[in-house]
């Protein structure tokens, strides 16, 4: 027993020694920017300059987690504003239909993380409160240039493409 107190000590320092902590998961997050700038009234209307300008200026934004998988709708604001990104990334965006947000939210879950999601201004609001984030208030034509970044606790950060 006495040598047993003695090499005890010993034996749980050796112990903690060779045990090593998991690294962190990496938290899940969800982008979520409305297209970028075009004119306004018409239905599927292209990208203006400006807007083609700040599609290529987000394609520089992600310096931390780059999103994994890209949705746009079927509209060519959203798939020219996610143009540049996703070629530099080697990504394929995944088209969704913006009349079903639970579709796009469970399908978004799903992975691969972190995720980006184009959407219109009457679909990121919901977008943005149904992937747990704090709700945006309603957005007018002019607002251009904004992206919601939702953790995984549904911490939200509104951050603004930066336009040089």
């Amino acid at each position: 027993m006495p040598i047993l107190r003695l090499f005890l000590p010993v034996l749980l320092v050796l112990a903690s020694a060779c045990t090593t902590a998991l690294p962190a998961e990496p938290a899940p997050a969800f982008y979520v920017v409305r297209h970028l700038h075009t004119p306004e009234g018409q239905r599927d209307p292209d990208l203006t300059a400006e807007g083609r300008r700040v599609a290529a200026l987000l394609a520089d934004r992600f310096r931390g987690p780059r999103p994994a998988a890209i949705y746009v709708s079927d509209f060519r604001r959203t798939r020219q504003t996610a143009a540049p990104l996703a070629a530099r990334l080697g990504l394929t965006p995944i088209v969704y239909d913006p009349a079903d947000t639970p579709a796009l939210v469970a399908r978004v879950r799903i992975g691969p993380l972190p995720a980006l999601i184009v959407g219109h201004s009457n679909t990121v609001p919901d977008v943005v409160a149904a992937l747990g984030g704090t709700r945006p208030g309603p957005l007018v034509h002019a607002d251009f240039g904004d992206i919601w970044v939702i953790g995984p606790a549904g911490e939200t950060e509104r951050l603004r493409i930066e336009t040089r």
